[in-house]
């Protein structure tokens, strides 16, 4: 089987992601796998860039976004015979962006099967931008498959009816450990004081405002350093976290190359989140081995429930207070668990296969069958 995988915005987690599923469907025998990312991708332009099979230029503005699905009708026949030259089985869509309905069109064209992992089944507070949910939508309604990474947005998809039209499979996986740099040394390794780290875009849905309460009701700790990092608008929260001693707030976009070594600077994630599907801060967390203090919100408890260095707490500013002085008091035991996402990839893109094969195109194989196709 030969696998497309495509994910067209330019930063962020996504394009991690689709690298990430890429070089996993890889490692599944008898399965190759092309990578699609749009050629302003910042993963592209880091040290190491992956190999794209298909580069495509989607946009710089949103005037530039509103020109390209204007010329949908046009560009598809385009990318439809690059398709073909590829000669690929299915398509997997590791994320939705604003531009997929051209591939959507153009994989119609080619006669290629689509599969869309929906990440977010709803629309956060202040997140996307604005018909984005409504085009995720189309999207879903116009795919064979679709893919939830928790049971919190497989229950949601099942709600809004889109896996009732023609019987349409929905798949299940979960989101592996993502890897930003090499193996940081481990939490608390410094000797210094606990450094916290909010990091991720500084919305609404973040919670950062249960987090400035938690502080407070902390109250002054000698013992404890706090970084708020991420890009968003500015509001009364953020000057609320800037005045708390001990807090930094950095209102920025964090580049690709520099995620790495700011998961190495922390000791512990906090995600203080109100509501979440699931979370890349937390499976970059977990793959830096980082301690994390998650909310039990949406799909975060789910994700994290296996994990030997996360805590969980109510999206209430005193269980957060008490599960961060948790970590001050009692520190996680050393780490039980080596992490290896390559082999977690792996294991995540070989039950999609079987899924895909099975539900969607037919052809089901054994575990047997998937070993001995490299024999």
């Amino acid at each position: 089987m030969k696998v497309l995988v495509w994910y067209w915005g330019k930063r962020g987690a996504g394009p991690r992601v689709a690298v990430e599923l890429a070089n996993g469907l890889r490692l599944v025998p008898g399965v190759d796998a092309v990578l699609s990312l749009s050629t302003g991708a910042e993963i592209l332009r880091g040290a190491s860039p992956p190999a794209c099979e298909l580069p495509v230029p989607t946009y710089q503005s949103a005037a530039g976004f509103l020109r390209r699905l204007l010329m949908v009708p046009f560009a598809a026949a385009a990318l439809s015979r690059r398709l073909r030259a590829l000669r690929v089985d299915v398509a997997l869509c590791a994320m939705p962006a604003p531009l997929d309905l051209l591939m959507m069109r153009a994989l119609r064209q080619a006669r290629v099967p689509a599969v869309v992992v929906v990440h977010d089944a709803d629309m956060h507070p202040g997140d996307g931008l604005p018909f984005q949910m409504a085009l995720q939508r189309r999207q879903a309604r116009e795919a064979d498959a679709l893919v939830a990474l928790t049971s919190h947005v497989a229950a949601r998809l099942r709600e809004q009816g889109l896996t009732e039209r023609g019987g349409k499979p929905l798949l299940t996986a979960s989101l592996p450990p993502l890897l930003f740099g090499p193996p940081a040394s481990p939490p608390g390794s410094h000797g210094g004081r606990l450094r916290l780290l909010s990091f991720g875009r500084l919305l609404p849905y973040k919670g950062l405002d249960l987090l400035a309460d938690a502080l407070r009701l902390l109250g002054p700790a000698p013992g404890m350093e706090i970084r708020v990092v991420g890009n968003g608008p500015e509001s009364a929260t953020l000057e609320a976290l800037r005045a708390l001693p001990g807090v930094s707030v950095e209102n920025r976009w964090v580049p690709e190359e520099e995620v790495g070594s700011l998961l190495a600077w922390a000791d512990a994630l906090v995600l203080s989140h109100r509501e979440a599907s699931q979370s890349g801060v937390a499976a970059a967390a977990v793959a830096a081995r980082r301690w994390v203090v998650s909310t039990r919100v949406g799909g975060l408890a789910e994700q994290l429930r296996d994990e030997p260095l996360a805590r969980l707490c109510e999206p209430e500013p005193a269980s957060l207070a008490a599960a961060l002085r948790g970590l001050l008091d009692r520190p996680p035991a050393a780490d039980p668990v080596p992490c290896d996402p390559r082999a977690a990839w792996r294991d995540v893109a070989e039950s999609l296969v079987r899924q895909i094969e099975h539900d969607l195109l037919g052809r089901p194989r054994s575990a047997a069958a998937l070993s001995a196709a490299t024999a």
